[in-house]
């Protein structure tokens, strides 16, 4: 949308917002004024009661959309690899894995900012950081054992399953 399509939408809106005033000087019912103005009742309520809180030749001009919470400083940025780093578990959560609730649990905790889980991941997608993986690997961990398995063991694993359902399933 580019500046002359904003401004008239603007306009449009603030023009339906006085005939709803002007209705309601009329003696029309909230209800009515919605359906003739094709809007909710509760946006017609909500319109009335900014009058209540400013003179009429303000309420019923169009408000600047409001800004989001608060958003994080880049020195919060640089420091949240910094706080994950000492895992999920360090915050209490149970286990290793980081997910975008964890995440957003912790922003909240460590610098006063709430974010949605799915606005976490597009953060830390910028910070490349990928959550969902535990940064370190259990050290009992046996990689040459295990590529043995995968490599001997799963194929053979593989060719001895059978195609069928369980007997007694349609």
């Amino acid at each position: 949308m580019n500046h002359h399509q904003t401004s008239s939408f603007k306009d449009w809106k603030e023009a339906r917002r006085k005939r709803a005033f002007e209705l309601k000087a009329q003696g029309w019912k909230q209800c009515d004024i919605a359906q003739a103005l094709g809007v909710s009742p509760p946006a017609v309520c909500k319109w009335f009661n900014h009058l209540n809180d400013e003179p009429e030749r303000e309420a019923w001009r169009a408000k600047p959309p409001r800004r989001g919470p608060l958003q994080l400083t880049p020195e919060h940025l640089r420091l949240l690899p910094d706080c994950l780093s000492h895992g999920a578990e360090a915050y209490g959560f149970r286990g290793a894995v980081w997910t975008g609730a964890r995440v957003a649990t912790v922003i909240e905790e460590e610098f006063g900012v709430r974010y949605h889980r799915r606005q976490v991941a597009r953060l830390l997608k910028g910070l490349d950081w990928t959550p969902q993986l535990p940064l370190a690997r259990a050290s009992q961990r046996d990689e040459a054992t295990i590529a043995e398995w995968r490599t001997r063991r799963w194929p053979e694993l593989k060719k001895g399953t059978k195609r069928r359902a369980p007997d007694g399933i349609y």
